[in-house]
Order: structure tokens, then C-alpha cells, then sequence
């Protein structure tokens, strides 16, 4: 919808938002971010990753994961409606939904992804001017500190888990910027600064 004034046509519609990308090894913290940013920056649109893998206690369906089974996931991917997905630790699959994501874009609103390392990489190709956000921990025996004080893996799901965190820091320096997870309330305001100053050091 337009309206002329003056001979000169204004367009009325959102300029379009700006997609996020928040990527970074496991159990850096990623999701505890994205609660705070939740929280406390309403104004953020959140993507919500569809995965294969069972609930963890406490997670809702459709606010946390959207919750399927591998013969739907594989459906999805088939009819192309995935930004990215992939096959995380060996194991379960995830993947971000493509409509939700275009369309808050679109309605002008800056948009969150919150995804591992290959889903970036995927989303670099499809939508390169978004900003990549690489999560990091304060120090590699503070991750595994987290990792095994969160509880929620067996040992060996551990050592998978951490052998892929191994590569997933060597390759921080394919982001945008880095943020380091020392402190929930800071590193989460300094993630949701970025996304509002538009500014990336590519």
C-alpha cells in the first residue's frame, strides 16, 4: 500500500527486518542467551528449530523445539521447507523452518536463529547478508564444566558432544563476531546490541 503526496509515492510497508545468526559449541550456553534475550528484549522474533531428538526435562513442544519424529522430519526436507538443517552429534537431526523466518523479515521484525555450527554454514549460503554471531566459552575447561554439570548426557553422548565442540571453536573465525559467555545479562545485551546497530566485522 502506497499514498502520493506531493507527486511522490511513500511506500507505508516495514523496511524488512534483519536475520541474526547465534551459533557457537555445545554447551556454551546458547540456549541460556536466547532465554535472557527472550525475556528482556520482547521486541526480538525467535525462530524455533524443529528436531528428532526426545524432550529434555522441562522443554515444551513448540516453545523450546517443535518435537517430530524422523519420518516427518524427512518429509520437510523433501518439500524444501527448511532454511537449514542438518544431522547434529552423530545423531539427532535439526532444522530451522523456512516460512516463519521470511515471513517476520518481511514484516520488518529482526529475527533470531539460535542453531549449531553446519546450520550456519548452511544459512551463509542461502542468506549471506545476515549477521553471524559466534558464542564462546571463557575457556575450554569452563565448557566442560557445563557440559557435565547440566546432567542431561551419558558419558559417551558427552565425548561425542565435546569432540564436536573441539572443531566447532576452530571455526569462530568464519563469524561475524564473537561473543564470550562469562556473563548471561552481559553477553546477551551485547548479542541484542549488535543485532540493533546492523554493524558486522566481516
Amino acid at each position: 500500500m502506497t499514498s502520493t503526496t506531493g507527486g511522490s509515492a511513500t511506500d507505508t510497508r516495514p523496511a524488512p527486518g534483519r536475520l541474526t545468526v547465534l551459533a557457537g559449541p555445545t554447551a556454551v550456553g546458547k540456549g541460556t542467551i536466547a532465554a535472557y534475550v527472550r525475556t528482556h528484549f520482547p521486541g526480538v522474533w525467535f525462530s524455533v528449530s524443529m528436531t528428532t531428538r526426545k524432550p529434555r526435562p522441562g522443554e515444551v513442544d513448540g516453545v523450546h523445539y517443535h518435537f517430530v519424529d524422523d519420518h516427518e522430519f524427512d518429509r520437510l526436507v523433501a518439500a524444501g521447507e527448511f532454511l537449514e538443517y542438518a544431522v547434529v552429534h552423530g545423531a539427532a537431526k535439526y532444522g530451522t523452518p523456512r516460512g516463519p523466518v521470511e515471513r517476520a523479515i518481511r514484516e520488518g521484525r529482526d529475527a533470531l536463529l539460535e542453531i549449531d555450527l553446519q546450520g550456519a554454514r548452511q544459512v551463509r549460503e542461502t542468506w549471506p547478508d545476515a549477521l553471524f554471531v559466534f558464542l564462546e566459552p571463557p575457556s575450554w575447561d569452563e565448557l566442560v564444566r557445563r557440559l557435565v554439570g547440566r546432567g542431561t548426557e551419558e558419558e559417551a553422548e558427552r565425548e561425542r558432544r565435546l569432540d564436536t565442540a573441539r572443531a566447532e571453536l576452530a571455526a569462530k573465525s568464519e563469524f561475524d563476531e564473537v561473543i564470550v559467555n562469562d556473563d548471561v545479562r552481559r553477553a546477551s545485551e551485547q548479542l541484542v546490541s549488535l543485532m540493533r546497530s546492523g554493524r558486522a566485522s566481516r
